[in-house]
């Protein structure tokens, strides 16, 4: 028996990261379910329940951290875990992020899709 796919749900509103991220998670034998706003997010987070969730936290409708504490607030998808993925280096909003309940975190420009699976498989493990 194959085992399950990993499902990771991308919440990212730039179409460019979003496909490019995309293609490499499917490489890896990955499913991706894609929201490219913090609203679609949320939703989709719900309704698909993924195995880890990563999430741009500058977004169109809702930003990353009303999306993370929705999620935390909400019991089916309490436990997965997230990733924030950030362009912004401000030491404050990945604290708050992570105090928030957020794995880990990601500044986007410094790291290539390669790495991010690998961080993706990181925080699954643990």
């Amino acid at each position: 028996m194959p085992k399950e796919k990993i499902k990771i749900l991308l919440i990212e509103d730039d179409p460019f990261l979003l496909n490019m991220y995309a293609t490499k998670f499917e490489l890896e034998n990955f499913k991706v379910v894609m929201a490219e706003d913090g609203e679609k997010g949320l939703k989709t987070a719900i309704k698909e329940i993924p195995d880890i969730i990563l999430l741009d936290i500058m977004l169109p409708q809702m930003d990353g951290f009303e999306v993370l504490k929705g999620l935390k607030e909400e019991k089916s998808t309490q436990a997965i875990p997230v990733i924030l993925l950030t362009n912004l280096s401000q030491k404050e909003e990945v604290e708050r992020g992570l105090s928030m309940g957020a794995n880990d975190y990601l500044i986007k420009a410094h790291f290539m899709p390669s790495e991010v699976v690998d961080k993706i498989k990181e925080v699954l493990k643990k």
